[in-house]
């Protein structure tokens, strides 16, 4: 299997130029263009007795009482005994230029002891930013993906039934100060910092350029930031669009991924290695225990059942042939690490072995 997968890695990875190439708008980001954090505080009612336990959770208590008294409901004083309400923590990402009077999804997860937030449904709550100010109301019932089931001696439960989602639950009230016209400058900004890439984005912008507007419409200004130029012949929504558009095929570091919890290796394009010869070979040790009761003889005066260890050890290391790996390029390598027919373990040694004798001429992170 890990044969198989290591071959699709190679196929994948040893595409043409023309299907590495990829859109501007999927590996850059415009400057300014972002969304904001929001979050509030509030109350899930309608629970099946699945809420929190009001000694447990006092946040609960204290903000129910304080909701009532909103309403002109006296309770102070009285000791509260209900199972269906539970204290939520409510958060979204507001869209960037949102209106207001638009609508956004919103991420419920509980506070206190409940068990599950199944078919409950969220009061009115207020979601500020980080600068204290109200942007969006949330409220409505709560979509819950997981369940729990409590026995008497047994529980079943999937998923997590203490988190859920209200799709487009809050009703956006502010709006984010700036317009996406009153931007001063545009700037793209490289999700994976290169140089190669930045330069090819900005050839490929300004031969668009030449052929369309007849200018050059992008200069760098380092290896993770492109300014672009705008014809004042067209709006900028319009010229966001056009550059987006456009197909760059990005440069990628030599590096190799490891992660040896999981077994997972993960290898770049551009990885190569120095002529080495390489040999694996695993070696296997058995113990077993098999502890050996001695009785005395009959009618023995002062004997004693004892209990006489007994082990057994088994060594085994079997041959490992000898391969020469020279990684001019992925396939190569790849087709001599299956040639040595090892396990995703073996690789991982064999690479880290590789690096430290000098010849993996890439980065090794290792998680």
């Amino acid at each position: 299997m890990m044969l198989r997968l290591l071959w699709l890695v190679v196929l994948v990875l040893s595409v043409t130029t023309a299907d590495a190439a990829v859109r501007i708008k999927d590996i850059a980001n415009l400057k300014g263009v972002r969304e904001n954090q929001i979050i509030g505080y509030g109350l899930i009612i309608g629970l099946r007795g699945s809420g929190d336990t009001l000694r447990n959770s006092p946040f609960t208590e204290q903000s129910l009482q304080s909701m009532l008294d909103s309403m002109g409901i006296n309770i102070r004083g009285t000791s509260l005994r209900t199972r269906n309400v539970a204290a939520v923590v409510v958060t979204a990402d507001l869209p960037p230029f949102a209106s207001a009077g638009s609508r956004m999804d919103v991420a419920i997860s509980s506070l206190g002891d409940a068990s599950s937030l199944m078919g409950g449904t969220l009061l009115m709550t207020q979601l500020r930013a980080a600068d204290g100010e109200v942007y969006a109301v949330a409220q409505g019932a709560i979509a819950v993906g997981g369940f729990a089931v409590e026995g008497a001696a047994q529980t079943v439960s999937q998923g997590v039934p203490t988190s859920g989602r209200i799709p487009n639950g809050a009703l956006i009230e502010r709006e984010v100060q700036g317009q996406f016209h009153e931007m001063e400058s545009l700037i793209l900004e490289l999700r994976n910092p290169d140089f190669v890439t930045a330069t090819r984005i900005i050839d490929a912008i300004n031969r668009y350029g030449q052929g369309r507007y007849r200018a050059s419409l992008a200069f760098e200004r380092d290896y993770r930031t492109v300014v672009l130029s705008r014809p004042r012949s067209v709006a900028p929504v319009r010229f966001i669009a056009e550059i987006g558009e456009l197909l760059v095929e990005p440069d990628t570091p030599a590096r190799v991924v490891v992660d040896e919890r999981t077994g997972t290796v993960v290898i770049g394009r551009n990885v190569q290695i120095s002529t080495v010869a390489v040999t694996h070979g695993n070696l296997s040790i058995r113990i077993t225990e098999a502890p050996i009761v001695s009785q005395p003889s009959p009618f023995s005066p002062r004997a004693e059942t004892v209990v006489t260890p007994q082990t057994f050890i088994e060594a085994n290391e079997p041959g490992a042939q000898v391969a020469i790996l020279r990684g001019t390029d992925l396939q190569r390598l790849v087709r001599g690490l299956n040639q040595i027919g090892l396990k995703p373990t073996g690789i991982i040694a064999i690479l880290q072995a590789i690096k430290a004798a000098g010849a993996l001429q890439a980065d090794l992170v290792i998680q």
